[in-house]
């Protein structure tokens, strides 16, 4: 059994951190600038190195996307990037452009080249180009299905790579231009407003009866709005089909959302090593619990059913939100760096093995002096009992109420 890495999103340190605490082989990272996620917290040159030096110590990978569609005016800046990234030495660069692909090939020799999905791989005979032009990974389209992809693997001999969870793009690949029209922001130079995540309202005047239903709650009708990418049912049809790597989409999301889709797809592919995949009911409700939009399985299984779309749907939902991060266990005790309130009473679970379905009070608590609180706010820390198996850097939730 083919058994693939697990790339996981790192808009931050701390997301690259917790994305391989929880069990990523790699992370896929940049600079605001570069790499199609310019409104996340990303990287400074400086940080970036100081991340690939850091990953390297743990065994880990880095690839630096640099996948923006570029302008004349970004070809400067590009290469100085790469000459940067020559000497940072990642394991991989991320890349749409074939220009920017055959300066990378000249300024960073030795450094594996990887072909963006914004290069719209489709198909056998694109990706034996890419080949010969010497990419080492292809990080296929989102419109494939698993017959095609199985097609492209019996035709090149490089890695194959494909998003296996997190958001998917309306238009053809992430190649948006709604943000461009509407808010003057471009989406292929990372500066997307999720415009396809608005609500509108659709008429042909010149079709009579021919409306799309436009009214389906009191809500609107998120007619642009693709459901969630999630494979983890399917991940064993994938492998065999030949892909080397499965990537979670998120460099946006939080750290409870990182954490908790790399556990679920660790998990899944040590089963798949193990030769025991089967899907886990906990894997299902820990995605369901992390910030979501409903889950699809893309064009993978063939065309998209018509419950793909948030039609009838509240856009964004979770039913959990991160109360902190365990920063140090010590004698049944843990001191949480907090992202959020928590009170005496607070019925609250952590991100760890074995307790994932399990709840626990908190009885008492104490702050930094090592006084007893009923209470802590954002960015303080306080100390809790622990159960045993909570780990230094796991999550600490709280169930939330859900509305409808």
């Amino acid at each position: 059994m083919n058994i693939p890495e697990l790339v996981a999103p790192a808009g931050n340190m701390e997301k690259l951190k917790i994305a391989l605490h929880y069990g990523a082989d790699a992370v896929f990272l940049g600079l605001s600038q570069f790499g199609l996620r310019a409104r996340a917290d990303n990287f400074t040159e400086n940080e970036l190195d100081k991340a690939i030096q850091f990953l390297h110590s743990n065994g880990k990978k880095a690839y630096v996307t640099l996948n923006i569609i570029p302008h004349n005016r970004d070809i400067s800046a590009i290469r100085e990037h790469l000459s940067f990234c020559n000497k940072a030495r990642p394991d991989g660069i991320i890349i749409s452009d074939i220009g920017v692909f055959e300066m990378a090939a000249e300024l960073c020799p030795g450094i594996p080249l990887h072909v963006s999905t914004q290069a719209n791989i489709t198909n056998f005979r694109v990706a034996k180009s890419w080949e010969r032009l010497g990419a080492k990974r292809l990080v296929l389209s989102r419109e494939l299905t698993i017959d095609e992809i199985k097609d492209i693997r019996n035709s090149v001999s490089i890695e194959l790579e494909c998003f296996v969870h997190g958001a998917i793009c309306i238009s053809y690949s992430g190649r948006c231009y709604i943000s461009s029209f509407l808010a003057n922001r471009s989406a292929n130079k990372g500066e997307c407003t999720n415009s396809c995540r608005w609500n509108y309202t659709l008429m042909e005047e010149t079709r009579k009866g021919k409306f799309f239903p436009v009214y389906e709650n009191d809500r609107g009708t998120f007619i642009l709005s693709s459901r969630d990418l999630s494979m983890i049912e399917y991940l064993d049809k994938l492998s065999e089909a030949g892909i080397n790597s499965f990537k979670i989409e998120g460099r946006m999301k939080g750290i409870n959302y990182v954490a908790g889709a790399v556990k679920v797809y660790r998990e899944a592919i040590d089963s798949l090593g193990n030769g025991t995949y089967m899907v886990d009911k906990t894997w299902l409700k820990e995605l369901s619990m992390i910030s979501n939009r409903g889950y699809t399985t893309g064009m993978f299984l063939g065309h998209q059913p018509d419950n793909g779309y948030n039609h009838d749907e509240k856009v964004y939902r979770m039913s959990h939100e991160l109360i902190g991060v365990i920063q140090s266990v010590r004698s049944g005790r843990g001191l949480i760096a907090l992202r959020n309130t928590i009170e005496l009473g607070y019925t609250i679970g952590f991100l760890s093995k074995g307790l994932e379905e399990k709840l626990f009070e908190v009885k008492e608590m104490y702050d930094e002096q090592g006084r007893r609180v009923v209470s802590g706010r954002n960015d303080e820390v306080v100390t809790i009992p622990l159960p045993l198996g909570v780990r230094e850097s796991d999550l600490v939730r709280r169930p939330i109420k859900l509305s409808r």
